[in-house]
This record gives C-alpha cells, structure tokens and sequence, in this order.
C-alpha cells in the first residue's frame, strides 16, 4: 500500500510539472527557431500582472549558452520603489527540438514553468511574444526599449485574439533611472 501512495503521489508531481511546462490550449509555439539568433539582451515591452515582476521597471532579460546545451537567462529589473536592482539567473531547456520555440525555464531549483514564443520577427529577432502554461503569462519584448506602434497593433491583435487579457498588460517604463549594475 504505500509503495503504491508513494508511486501515485509521484505520478501526480510528475503531472504537475509537466503540466507548469506546457503550452495553453489552442496556441503554438513558433517552428523554424534558431536559438543562436535568439541570444543577446531583450527589453521587456509590456507583461501580464505576476508576483516576480512586481514594481519592476527597465526589465531585460539576457540569453547565452550555457556548457550542458541549455540556455542561460538573467532577468534584470529597477524597482524605483526600494531604489534597487533586482537580478535572477536561470536556466532553460527545449522540451521538443531546438527547432520550436518551446522551453522549460527555472529559477528556483528543480521547478520549471513554460517559456513559449508565440509570435516572433522570424526575419531580424528584433521582437518576441512569449506565453507560459496558461493565459495568465504574456510577454512582449523587443531588441530595444521601444517597439514601434505597427508591430505593437499587431502583436497585441494577435494576443486578444489568443485570449490573453490585453487591456491588463503592463507597459514597461525604461525611461531615464539609474543605470548602475546590480
């Protein structure tokens, strides 16, 4: 019997996490990815409401390989609040093939949510749009801290469409702030 509650308790974590690391219902994520063009710093343009971004300005997020074939992350933000810069390092792995714009990505030790590109400037990498699991995690970022208002119209039509809750995306200030490192 409790070889069996241990086995079953097991399957259910297992679900769990596969399920935090999955792409929503009716949405996929970009083939033809080439990771490499991929690389290098983003600005975050505009994101759904979530706890670890709270009161986060002048957010970018940094990708470069990392030995074991995965990707490298640092998240970087100015909270104007405490007057501090908040940084998280992570990693990411493909949970299909290089090819598909659909990792897995921790911050916190053996826990992965969902990082999926679903919209991406195929031609340049110069913008991205990013959903986790579900419909709660919506990024839009760009190579520079603003995006034109064409590519915005567009993304944002697409996301609505998608079902994401455009109306309470988060505009990203990265006007003038402090600048130095963390």
């Amino acid at each position: 019997m409790y070889r069996r509650l241990k086995t079953s308790l097991l399957f259910i974590t297992l679900a769990a996490v596969a399920a935090c690391t999955g792409v929503p219902e009716g949405i996929s994520p970009v083939e033809n990815f080439d990771v490499e063009k991929y690389l290098g710093t983003w600005y975050e343009i505009a994101r759904l409401d979530h706890s670890f971004e709270r009161g986060l300005d002048q957010v970018t997020a940094t990708y470069s390989r990392r030995e074991d074939g995965g990707v490298k992350v640092i998240n970087r933000g100015f909270n104007r609040k405490e007057g501090s810069w908040s940084e998280a390092e992570g990693k990411a792995y493909f949970t299909q093939t290089p090819d598909i714009g659909a990792l897995k990505v921790s911050f916190f030790g053996p826990f992965y949510g969902a990082y999926n590109i679903i919209a991406l400037d195929k031609e340049n990498y110069q913008w991205v749009m990013i959903c986790g699991n579900n419909r709660d995690y919506l990024w839009i970022m760009s190579r520079n801290p603003n995006l034109d208002q064409q590519t915005i119209n567009r993304l944002l039509g697409r996301a609505k469409a998608l079902g994401f809750a455009t109306d309470k995306l988060i505009w990203v200030d990265h006007g003038e702030g402090p600048t130095s490192e963390v």
